[in-house]
């Protein structure tokens, strides 16, 4: 167990280097079991979640090498098809190696995945999906999967899941036929996903819309590819600059649409930002107001699926509402549980009031007290974390390794840029 002493009140800012998407990354990690040749990956961000997915494709025979950013993997020569169920409980996407297994190997034992406790993760959606393209699954205290050649078969999500996408598409580069995903999920990272997937040999349309069209190819070679910056980590910096009155240049922030789809919400926030290419420069700005929609009506920030609001970046942008005049209603909609965090906030002395377990309005700005914290989920601790920055005087954030989930060395980065952070264990 890690904690986090705080010491608030210093200003975040500089030139802050993204690294690779995390939700893009985890699922590319698994598409390497669709090959026998190696696939390099750049930019792969050093946190908890790859660690363990490197170590559980390790542990059924994946040659893995890791360098700096950079891993190498080639899965020529497994040795099981089961997965620990150790690490399975340790993340939300060792799920995602059922497909490719299926595909490749015809069976995979896959035990129920753990991940962040904000609300009901269903499965359905990835049995449906597999089982539409030929796999038999059953369920016990495991996920069983078997199948012979896996064959194509047109779907109908009835949730634009973004695992259950990745799943299946996955599975259906080497099911023989043309598939169609409709109500797929299109979010940045399953793009990313799809765009490396062309690079190894197979045939995907449709990338960016809810119809995904996969063409069935015999086999996958090799790759080589970069992975798109993390527009989450991107938004959560910015938070954690902007509340503390510093000013951030960011170079190669990603996709100007990705970053267009956040400023949205961001705007409304009294956020400002310029982009220069694909790099954003995002300026001082002490005094900000929140943006009340037309009427002078009090403006809703709602997750959704993508183009929508990120669900991972509500969390942040509450901690950003509690340092902004004006009044903001934040709607939840995806995870009832994600929301349970502010408590801590209204512990340090935010106006929050939580209307149900889905929605909260956030009346600022209000000067934060340091406080003694324990940190829930990944998003809910970075929130909690960029809130001990800006308040006033020291706070403890226990249960920090949860935050190294999906943040690298977030301590050594934030003290990097101004803020006064150390980790104790």
């Amino acid at each position: 167990m890690s904690k986090f002493i705080i010491q608030g009140g210093n200003s975040i800012g500089g030139t802050f280097h993204p690294r690779g998407n995390k939700n893009a990354v985890l699922p590319m990690l698994a598409s390497c079991l669709l090959t026998d040749e190696p696939l390099i990956l750049h930019n792969v961000p050093r946190i908890n979640d790859v660690n363990v997915m490197l170590q559980l494709l390790d542990s059924i025979g994946v040659s893995v090498s890791l360098d700096n950013h950079t891993v190498t993997l080639c899965a020529k020569s497994l040795k099981t098809t089961d997965l620990s169920q150790e690490l399975c409980s340790k993340v939300r996407t060792s799920i995602l190696l059922a497909g490719p297994l299926v595909a490749r190997h015809g069976s995979a034992v896959i035990h129920p995945p753990g991940g962040d406790v904000i609300g009901r993760r269903r499965l359905d959606t990835h049995f449906y999906g597999l089982r539409s393209l030929g796999a038999e699954i059953t369920t016990d205290s495991a996920y069983r999967f078997k199948a012979g050649p896996l064959t194509a078969w047109p779907m109908v999500f009835d949730e634009a899941s973004v695992t259950a996408t990745e799943n299946v598409m996955m599975a259906a580069t080497l099911a023989a036929g043309e598939s169609a995903i409709y109500n797929a999920a299109c979010e940045p990272h399953v793009q990313d996903l799809a765009h490396l997937l062309n690079a190894m040999g197979a045939k995907i349309s449709g990338i960016g819309t809810n119809n995904i069209i996969i063409n069935g190819v015999e086999k996958l070679h090799g790759a080589e590819y970069t992975v798109q910056p993390d527009y989450i980590e991107v938004g959560s910096y910015i938070a954690a600059s902007v509340v503390t009155g510093g000013s951030l240049t960011i170079p190669n922030a990603g996709e100007p649409r990705t970053l267009q789809v956040m400023q949205r919400a961001f705007s409304k926030l009294g956020v400002e930002w310029t982009r220069d290419g694909r790099d954003l420069i995002v300026p001082a700005q002490p005094s900000r107001t929140i943006l009340p929609d037309e009427g002078h009506a009090t403006p809703k920030i709602e997750d959704g699926i993508w183009p929508a609001f990120p669900s991972d970046l509500m969390s942040v942008c509450i901690v950003l509402a509690t340092q902004t005049a004006g009044t903001a209603l934040f709607f939840e909609k995806m995870f009832e549980s994600r929301m349970y965090f502010v408590d801590h906030l209204m512990g340090m002395g935010a106006n929050i009031i939580q209307c149900d377990p889905h929605r909260v309005v956030v009346i600022g700005p209000t000067k934060l007290r340091g406080g003694n914290l324990t940190s829930p989920d990944i998003r809910a601790g970075m929130a909690m974390l960029i809130a001990a920055c800006c308040a006033e005087g020291e706070s403890i954030i226990h249960n920090a390794q949860v935050i190294d989930r999906g943040y690298e060395t977030i301590e050594d980065r934030l003290t990097a840029l101004g803020a006064d952070i150390i980790r104790t264990d």
